[in-house]
């Protein structure tokens, strides 16, 4: 890669690191449906600029758009709301690379390398180290909601392959107006119209900053600067830099929030970034021969 998109996609992965702080400083002020939906919002607004990609089917693009963003990102907002760590729910997500190689097993016949199974086993044995601390500070139910995220990832990453041919941010313009359009109608079926409008009015400083880095540069920007580098080098090169992620996330939380991590939880979140870490830089999975 070249000296600048390396430090492009070192950026973007401090940007998405910083992310889960900011969305922290948004939810002490919004609800999780609505903070989901100013995300999406705020996205989406250069679809007032560019047209949908013509070769992406509507279906498929609300199928990515449900998964890729409205269903990771909605979790990881209602987890956080209901008390998990930052630090951690920036780990757990990125245990999406676990889940992705195991439904593109499933359901592509992409056996997974030797190392990638170690990996895969690592990155298990790291969660069920930190499902041994739930509980204490937040709850079950949370941690369960919060795994929906990393799960939902895998899914919108394989729903992604058919559309690599479209211009990179034309299509993530169009899926945040997809995830943003039934994240406002449910704002305003659980919220009600006058707690909805209460809550955007009395939005402090803080919050307004954060939800235009979450919309804007966090989400918009560094999702298009990502599917450019995507597109302009093999996956093996770029997607290990999402492993800077869970260690900015969980740094700024530390600074920001003074999170603390227990022996157990730590030891589990470097474990399950060291499976992940294995999975990404081992060789490409097998592809199982078709039968006639």
């Amino acid at each position: 890669m070249k000296p600048a998109d390396v430090g492009i996609a070192v950026m973007v992965a401090v940007i998405w690191g910083l992310a889960f702080v900011a969305s922290r400083i948004a939810l002490d002020e919004l609800p999780p449906e609505l903070m989901t939906a100013l995300r999406f919002g705020i996205a989406a607004v250069p679809c007032l600029f560019v047209r949908k990609p013509a070769q992406v089917s509507w279906p498929l693009l609300i199928a990515i758009s449900f998964t890729l963003f409205l269903g990771q990102f909605l979790a990881q907002s209602i987890a956080i709301a209901h008390g998990v760590p930052v630090g951690l729910t920036s780990v757990i997500v990125q245990s999406q690379a676990l889940f992705t190689i195991g439904f593109a097993a499933v359901l592509f016949g992409e056996l997974p390398s030797r190392m990638q199974t170690v990996g895969i086993a690592i990155a298990a044995f790291g969660l069920l180290m930190i499902c041994g601390t739930v509980g204490y500070d937040f709850s079950v139910t949370a941690f369960a909601i919060l795994m929906i995220s990393p799960i939902s990832f895998a899914i919108g990453n394989l729903l992604l392959r058919p559309a690599q041919g479209a211009r990179m941010f034309d299509l993530f313009a169009w899926l945040c107006l997809c995830a943003a359009v039934p994240l406002f109608i449910l704002s305003f079926v659980t919220l009600g119209p006058l707690p909805l409008g209460q809550a955007l009015w009395h939005l402090s400083p803080a919050g307004i900053v954060s939800m235009l880095f979450v919309g804007t540069i966090s989400t918009s920007i560094a999702y298009w600067l990502w599917g450019r580098l995507l597109r302009d080098y093999p996956a093996a090169q770029v997607v290990p830099f999402a492993l800077l992620v869970p260690f900015v996330g969980s740094a700024a939380s530390s600074i920001v929030f003074g999170e603390k991590f227990g022996p157990l939880r730590l030891a589990g979140m470097i474990t399950v970034i060291a499976g992940i870490a294995v999975m990404l830089l081992s060789k490409r999975p097998k592809v199982l021969p078709k039968v006639a």
